[in-house]
């Protein structure tokens, strides 16, 4: 890079930034990296409508796959793994058709999150509102199919919607059956706990009310507990405290930290939480003690060099999942506190957000603020597939996914979903 020069790589040559009228330069290094990300999107875009498909692994194809599997050269495993690989590289796009029975509120707002259930049957969205505040809805997956791009979202209009940045869905009297909403306010948040069945076309008489609801101060990220040793509680990460809240009972237990809590899991085998911090840290805390401050009730302490976005643990519970704001995503052993693997390729500065790992396919996809969405391969880190946002690269524009093989339940069709601006896409397997 030289001082007060750009360099044109179509002309190969360098310009001088000269300055503009009343100090107005329309040329910036922003403005010129801008145009050449769009310039890639674009090219990329291109490509996939002209299937350029090619598969990151060299002679992987789906005959050589057959052949070694049947002369016992791969295990079962192996194979289905690979087979994935295949079919996330022929992954195509077609936009979804959203339909509501409230027609005054369909495909009007802008997506911010979507959060699929444990069974991928339904989808917990929260939309942008002009007005400043959120709308909630949960969308069936059960009409996605081959043939039929059509789903049904069902909103719901009868609470204060406050804006929203953390959800996971709650099972509470059976699987699934509420949401955990940590919302901001003004000053303070608000974290709530809502019934899955407010979201339905049933008489609006019968609709129950809010289980959980209290004041709070700002809400970073919240997880639900599986564990029966630990039943029918919910964790919210805060500003520099851990709230760990029975709903029941509404019995809470408060743990002190030193920074703010910007990611959470809750391990199944065992009552623990898992914490990702603003300071870079990671801890479980094992949440049948009692609260305490200080740093000795935190069990297993990790530490990243940047802000902690996202954890995942897996499922046998020996490794954890890390993203962080600058852009690494980190396998973790737990057992030796050590880092087994890094996937690179992952764009992130300053936004929180999640990733997604897929054991049984054995994937791991992730949004970037470049707004591409990746996918790499989970037993060895290799990226898979670069997939460009149909829209160009905004903070608004970021796309929020949800990946599984069973979309809209046990016989649903495999891919992703993508929701970005107001519209909703399925990239089908082929």
């Amino acid at each position: 890079e030289l001082p007060g020069f750009y360099y044109d790589s179509e002309k190969n040559r360098y310009f001088r930034l000269l300055p503009g009228h009343n100090n107005y330069n329309p040329l910036t290094k922003e403005s010129i990296q801008y145009k050449a990300m769009e310039c890639k999107r674009l090219r990329l875009l291109e490509e996939e409508e002209k299937q350029k498909k090619k598969t990151t692994r060299a002679g992987l194809n789906s005959s050589v796959l057959l052949q070694k599997r049947q002369l016992g050269l791969l295990s079962s495993t192996s194979y289905c793994r690979l087979v994935h690989e295949l079919k996330v590289n022929c992954m195509q796009r077609r936009k979804i058709e959203i339909h509501s029975p409230d027609s005054s509120v369909g495909g009007t707002n802008n997506f911010k999150i979507i959060v699929a259930d444990v069974a991928c049957e339904r989808i917990f969205t929260v939309n942008d509102v002009e007005h400043g505040g959120c709308k909630y809805g949960i969308i069936n997956l059960s009409g996605l199919g081959k043939e039929s791009l059509a789903v049904e979202m069902y909103d719901n209009l009868y609470f204060t919607n406050r804006k929203v940045n953390s959800v996971c869905w709650a099972s509470l009297t059976h699987p699934d059956s509420h949401l955990c909403l940590m919302g901001i306010a003004e000053t303070p948040g608000c974290a709530s706990l809502l019934p899955a069945s407010l979201f339905s076309s049933s008489n609006p008489g019968d609709r129950p009310g809010m289980l959980c609801s209290f004041k709070i101060s700002t809400a970073w990220s919240c997880a639900w507990c599986l564990n029966p040793q630990a039943d029918n509680c919910f964790s919210t990460g805060l500003t520099r405290r851990v709230l760990v809240t029975n709903v029941v009972t509404g019995h809470r237990q408060t743990f002190g930290t030193s920074s703010d809590v910007l990611a959470q899991q809750f391990a199944t085998q065992t009552p623990v939480l898992y914490n990702g911090c603003r300071s870079g840290e990671m801890f479980s805390i094992d949440v049948r003690q009692r609260s305490r401050r200080g740093h000795g009730w935190k069990a297993t302490r990790l530490f990243h060099d940047s802000p902690v976005t996202s954890l995942r643990l897996l499922e046998a519970e020996h490794y954890l999942m890390a993203a962080d704001m600058a852009g690494k995503i980190k396998l973790w052993d737990l057992r030796t506190a050590k880092c087994v693997k890094q996937y690179k390729g992952h764009h992130n500065e300053y936004a929180v957000l999640p990733v997604h790992v897929n054991e049984e396919e054995g994937l791991l996809t992730a949004v970037g603020q470049d707004c591409y969405t990746r996918i790499w391969s989970l037993q060895d880190a290799q990226l898979l597939r670069t997939i460009p946002s149909p829209y160009p690269s905004s903070k608004d524009a970021i796309p929020s996914v949800v990946f599984s093989s069973r979309l809209g339940g046990r016989r649903g069709v495999p891919g992703l979903l993508m929701a970005v601006k107001q519209d909703l896409y399925h990239f089908s397997y082929n």
